[in-house]
């Protein structure tokens, strides 16, 4: 994609980061939540979880899947997946709604006693750890998707502490991509309405 594609205007008039495309629900997303600061241990786990579905997969695919996904893992509830056994990997993995990939899976479940641990006596360590790692502003707006980084060294950091702490799934690009759904970075290009 070369810079002068890096914004598309949309039907309704308003530029926005291009990766969007025509897809309605990705212009929500784009517009609703991605690059809003998440806060919390519950709604940080979630996209954990999400992120590590998607490693080599397209987001608008997981985007789709989320509702699914959220039903199948009991509504991303950590001290409830932690305590996921067999059978209940064997009703994943024949669950069409979910990316039935068993390494994933067994990472939900994985990261799942990782948060755990991490919260059980201290909430809210979870949110605190992720957002330990954010970035200061920066002081000027990208203005290209080819200035936008696939990790960083905060997302290399933040990778690192929490493969220390059992998680799976949580490489440098993905940690990054969470980053900016969870809006530790804005990467809202320059031009974009979002960008404010």
């Amino acid at each position: 994609m070369s810079d002068r594609e890096s914004l598309l205007v949309g039907p309704d008039g308003r530029a926005r980061c291009s990766w969007v495309g025509d897809d309605e629900q990705y212009r929500q997303y784009h517009d609703t939540e991605w690059g809003n600061p998440l806060r919390g241990d519950h709604k940080l786990f979630e996209k954990i979880m999400l992120e590590a579905f998607q490693a080599g997969l397209s987001w608008i695919t997981i985007l789709r899947r989320r509702e699914g996904i959220r039903e199948a893992f009991d509504h991303f509830d950590a001290a409830t997946i932690a305590g996921y056994g067999d059978d209940d990997i064997a009703r994943l993995l024949n669950d069409p709604r979910i990316i039935r990939n068993r390494l994933k899976v067994s990472a939900a479940i994985t990261n799942a006693q990782a948060t755990l641990e991490l919260t059980r006596n201290d909430p809210g360590a979870l949110d605190t750890l992720l957002w330990s790692f954010a970035p200061p502003p920066r002081t000027t707006r990208l203005a290209a998707f080819s200035d936008v980084p696939a990790t960083t060294e905060e997302s290399t950091a933040m990778s690192k502490a929490l493969k220390a702490r059992g998680f799976r799934f949580v490489g440098p690009t993905t940690m990054y991509a969470l980053m900016q759904s969870a809006g530790m970075v804005d990467d809202h290009l320059e031009g974009c309405w979002r960008a404010v």
